[in-house]
């Protein structure tokens, strides 16, 4: 099955998810208060055949993973007969504990629809990112190429932008909140004039492509673990030292900056995080726009902007060609200004690389550049074992 056929089942568990929450919301609206038997009235009769529809639309939502919906509503008799029971017993206990199995497919309901949204998340974030990396190489190109006019854009490059921006709508689907300028990229699609085309580069794609970071990776997942009582671990009394030795072949080249990306987004003095992708680096690599919070007690707060390049190397060290060509692209991210540029690398670095590191900032060239190796990324992650954790690299 192809991403395609794939996404073709999520959006038809998506409609028949639609259509349960609909009927459920009317069903729930026909619920009477009180103890209230049914009889033959129209609205018992339209509760009787809501609650089969719901029961047939269940058919269609497939389990995710281990949870799937298994509540049904009550039938109005029961839920009369269940609330005169309470009341009778005299406990609230009762009294809330009928309530909440009435409301109980409910619960179900928005937990089925988490999990879809976190399974879709799954499923196109690969894709999503394939194409914005596409889109983050073409817009520049075009703005630089394309006048800020009323005249029609006819460039090939924009018939791939249109396009790549479609996927992604049609990929996102409801996974994304879509909050940010989506129907602004599309009416100024619609339109397409030059105007609308450095519109789209200038304030539309940066507000999407933020919203589409934020989305499609989620806070709220939680890690595996592998035992059932911390206390017991305490109890046990484990013994040993403890590694700081990071594997880091346990993730892959986008994972590793994906992880870079969470580090600076997680330290008190960075800032507004950004991926910046361009597919025709050597690499296919992302650089990692930030910003570095510097305080001075005297002049005050400065905001240097950080670029970080991403080296997911261990059979190979990173050379004097790999910064020099990477410090000569630096305009390609201009403006706004670059301050710094840091190499972050889960290998090491040549000895001559280093030594021209070393005159490059002795000289006060621009950029300063910053080198990381395997070991300082151990080192900030040692003080940040959650990420390690997160991406399982211990």
């Amino acid at each position: 099955m192809d991403l395609e056929q794939a996404l073709e089942q999520f959006d038809a568990v998506d409609a028949n998810l639609r259509r349960l929450e609909k009927v459920w919301e009317e069903l729930r609206q026909l619920v009477p208060d009180g103890v209230v038997f049914a009889g033959g009235s129209p609205e018992d009769r339209r509760y009787q055949d809501l609650c089969r529809a719901y029961r047939q639309i269940l058919t269609g939502l497939p389990p995710i993973g281990d949870f799937c919906i298994t509540s049904a509503p009550e039938s109005l008799n029961v839920i009369a007969q269940n609330r005169l029971d309470a009341q009778e017993v005299g406990f609230s206990e009762a009294l809330v504990s009928v309530e909440e199995g009435i409301d109980q497919p409910a619960q179900e309901i928005d937990e089925y629809r988490f999990r879809l949204n976190q399974a879709r998340r799954e499923l196109i974030r690969e894709r999503v990112l394939q194409l914005a990396s596409q889109i983050n190489s073409l817009l520049p190109e075009l703005k630089d190429r394309v006048a800020s006019d009323n005249q029609p854009v006819e460039d090939d490059d924009w018939h791939s932008f249109v396009r790549a921006y479609t996927e992604i709508e049609r990929l996102t689907g409801g996974s994304v909140p879509k909050k940010a300028r989506w129907q602004y990229v599309r009416r100024h699609i619609a339109w397409g004039q030059g105007q609308d085309l450095h519109d789209i580069a200038r304030l539309d794609w940066p507000s999407v492509w933020k919203e589409i970071q934020n989305s499609l990776y989620s806070e709220f997942e939680a890690l595996p673990v592998q035992v059932d009582n911390l206390a017991s671990l305490v109890a046990a009394k484990p013994t040993g030292p403890v590694t700081i030795k990071l594997n880091w072949s346990a993730i892959s080249a986008d994972d590793f900056e994906r992880l870079l990306f969470n580090l600076v987004a997680d330290a008190r003095d960075y800032t507004n995080p950004q991926w910046l992708m361009h597919t025709n680096a050597p690499d296919r690599g992302r650089d990692i726009s930030v910003e570095r919070i510097a305080v001075d007690s005297l002049s005050g707060t400065k905001n240097q902007r950080v670029i970080i390049q991403a080296k997911h190397w261990q059979s190979k060290s990173v050379t004097v060609a790999d910064i020099s060509e990477a410090t000569a692209q630096m305009s390609l991210w201009e403006p706004p200004a670059v301050h710094a540029l840091v190499f972050a690398t889960s290998g090491r670095f040549t000895a001559d690389a280093v030594a021209w590191v070393e005159k490059h900032n002795e000289n006060d060239e621009h950029p300063h550049i910053e080198m990381w190796p395997d070991s300082h990324l151990e080192l900030l992650l040692a003080s940040r074992p959650h990420l390690a954790a997160e991406f399982k690299l211990r």
